[in-house]
């Protein structure tokens, strides 16, 4: 059994950072993740994928922002449970909590908070009927690590920011031989300046846009060599590739959570914004995954919310304790 001040379910930047506030509050933590490195999405799915919104930042990566994380918490020491999915919780009769892993790991503690993000996820496929036979042989439904495709003829599908980024991306740091973004519509749903950027790259000719198209076919013995797109003027035409990289986004479930007994509402943990709490006294939840009125899907967001909820945490692990709010720009972090 593991015992700890908080439990958090979720290692991604919301969850790290969350241990930081509670370790100037003189609060150990222990985390699990099903991912079996810290840093959630960041770390997995895009540590390369730059991140414009952190404050102090104008630009960092997924994966160093995680790496900053990380440092900062060093000090308070947390322990971690990675590769282990939380599948259970249970209240105990002095109204804490153990949670149990998919490993029957157990964890103990007065508060549970989950910092699980969008939850489980899986990619959206296109409806290609032999795509599983190229997965990992060409096909990839994630960037991980950019220099896969260094010097490589990559065809990227989709037209939200993912593709448009991606595509930008690795036609202007010239890692991809040839970039070929195909999308089924005319118009895209990213951000508008992304899309001129993605325009005036093809006309330079570093991006070769193929529009009111799809992929419908992919081809080759042992991996990956070539596509075929369905264009609705044109018809059928064959592009060699060497990876096809479909982004229609991620599908995300909130897996065993779900069933916990919380309120859920459109697959989000509701909260009260007083302190995020939710509908189980000592469970709160902060990051992507609570959702409340006029809720923001945003790292710094969640920074805020893991804030509050690591003060009202406090209170209920140290009731005849007085919390007097201080400042590390006085203290530092070896003050606290």
């Amino acid at each position: 059994m593991i015992k700890t001040d908080i439990i958090i379910i979720g290692a991604g930047p919301v969850g790290l950072f969350t241990v930081f506030e509670a370790g100037l509050l003189k609060l150990k933590c222990h985390l699990i993740d099903s991912l079996p490195i810290p840093g959630g999405q960041c770390a997995e799915i895009y540590p390369k994928k730059p991140i414009y919104d952190i404050p102090g930042f104008p630009s960092i990566l997924a994966g160093d922002l995680v790496d900053n994380l990380m440092l900062q918490i060093e000090p308070f020491k947390p322990g971690f449970t990675l590769g282990e999915a939380a599948v259970s919780i249970e209240k105990q009769e002095d109204d804490s909590f153990i949670v149990t892993t998919i490993k029957d790991t157990q964890h103990a503690a007065p508060v549970v908070i989950i910092a699980g993000g969008l939850g489980v996820f899986q990619p959206r496929k296109p409806p290609i009927s032999n795509i599983e036979d190229f997965e990992d042989k060409g096909v990839e439904y994630i960037i991980k690590d950019p220099e896969l495709y260094r010097g490589k003829k990559c065809v990227i599908a989709g037209g939200g920011d993912s593709a448009l980024d991606w595509s930008i991306f690795l036609a202007e740091k010239k890692i991809a031989k040839e970039v070929v973004l195909v999308h089924r519509s005319s118009s895209f749903r990213g951000h508008l300046d992304s899309v001129q950027k993605v325009i005036d790259l093809a006309e330079k000719g570093a991006i070769k846009l193929v529009t009111e198209a799809e992929v419908t076919g992919l081809n080759g013995s042992s991996s990956l060599e070539s596509v075929t797109i369905a264009h609705q003027r044109d018809g059928e035409m064959i592009e060699t590739a060497d990876h096809f990289i479909p982004l229609f986004g991620l599908k995300p479930t909130l897996g065993p959570i779900g069933d916990w007994g919380l309120e859920i509402v459109k697959n989000a943990i509701k909260v009260d914004t007083l302190d995020y709490s939710t509908n189980i006294p000592g469970v709160y939840a902060v990051g992507d995954v609570n959702t409340y009125t006029n809720k923001l899907k945003l790292i710094l967001c969640g920074f805020h919310e893991g804030t509050l909820a690591v003060q009202s945490a406090f209170a209920r692990i140290h009731p005849d304790k007085k919390n007097i709010l201080k400042y590390t720009t006085v203290n530092g972090v070896k003050g606290f």
